[in-house]
């Protein structure tokens, strides 16, 4: 039986969790993520873990904050006056807030602090600074 190796596109069921168990994505209920080892489209851990995984093996995998989406960056929070937001807009500390950058992308952030005449925002990824788990089962090997 073959084992997934470095380049192969493969399929994987997964259930990401925190530490503390907190399930914060699974692919159970929709189609296995499928995807193309060693193109960086996934956090390094995630590609690891899947490396010389046969066709309907299941394994639990501990990936530290370093080999996942790292540590939390003090320069990604910044201080945003309240009368730059949009007039409807009551922000609450956990809403998610899109930025538009000056190259037209965006940026997804979250409003971490709420203060009488500015918020703070945080760009840094939600699972910035985890350590994660992940369930997985590998579906095929393409």
């Amino acid at each position: 039986m073959s084992q997934v190796k470095e380049k192969d596109t493969v399929k994987v069921h997964y259930t990401g969790k925190l530490t503390d168990g907190q399930v914060f994505d699974s692919s159970l209920e929709r189609e296995p993520l499928e995807f193309t080892l060693g193109e960086g489209m996934l956090i390094p851990g995630f590609e690891k873990a899947v490396i010389d995984m046969k066709v309907n093996e299941k394994k639990t995998v501990s990936i530290s904050k370093e080999e996942a989406y790292g540590e939390k960056l003090d320069e990604l929070f910044q201080k945003v006056e309240k009368a730059q937001l949009p007039e409807e807009i009551k922000p609450e500390v956990g809403m998610g807030l899109v930025s538009k950058n000056p190259d037209g992308s965006e940026r997804q952030l979250r409003v971490a602090a709420v203060n009488d005449d500015h918020i703070i925002v945080d760009a840094n990824h939600p699972l910035a600074g985890h350590d994660l788990v992940f369930d997985l089962e590998l579906v095929e090997i393409k």
